[in-house]
């Protein structure tokens, strides 16, 4: 009965990832607003590597439409600045020599669907992500049952608490994507 146990706690561990994984996703989509977990996903070309932005700067976002970006080493300015203008945000930043500035504009009512596409398209990604941990616990729970490890009506049970963990994941992914909806069609 342990196996069965560890099964169901190793597949609501994965569904819980996968929801972080979609938590991010939808950080990394552009509001009205600007925030840090905007720039997450920037990676700059630094001395030949390729480093996430967040180890080269800070980010500060005075402002709810301007960012800040303080590169610890100066001589990094034109990569960070060219990381972000090449990004997906859609942005074009200024440098003064010290910080990089990134005014974000009002997002058009075609540019708020379009986002609203993606975060559709990251959360359905997230879904089927949750599906396939729990296609692979069933299988797993039907090998054991085969194997004669467990009894039918123990896998049953478990199919049936492994039903109710999925359904509580997709519902939380559901929610996640009810909000970035509302927050990218708030003005």
């Amino acid at each position: 009965m342990s196996d069965l146990t560890e099964t169901l706690a190793d597949a609501g561990t994965k569904m819980s990832k996968a929801i972080e994984v979609a938590k991010e996703e939808f950080g990394a989509i552009r509001t009205g607003r600007a925030h840090p977990a905007m720039f997450s996903k920037i990676v700059v070309e630094y001395y030949g590597t390729y480093t996430p932005l967040a180890q080269l700067a800070t980010i500060q976002v005075p402002e709810a439409r301007t960012a800040i970006i303080s590169p610890f080493d100066k001589s990094a300015m034109a990569a960070v600045e060219k990381a972000i203008r090449d990004s997906d945000l859609g942005v074009n930043p200024a440098s003064d020599g010290v910080v990089v500035r990134v005014n974000f504009p009002q997002l058009t009512e075609e540019r708020r669907k379009e986002y609203i596409k993606v975060a559709r398209a990251k959360a359905e990604d997230s879904r089927v992500s949750i599906r396939n941990i729990r296609r692979a616990a069933k299988e797993a729970m039907e090998k054991m049952e085969k194997d004669g490890e467990i009894g039918k009506d123990d896998v049953a049970r478990a199919e049936k608490d492994l039903e109710k963990v999925t359904s509580e994941h997709v519902t939380k992914v559901d929610d996640l994507l009810k909000h970035k909806e509302s927050e990218l069609l708030e003005v």
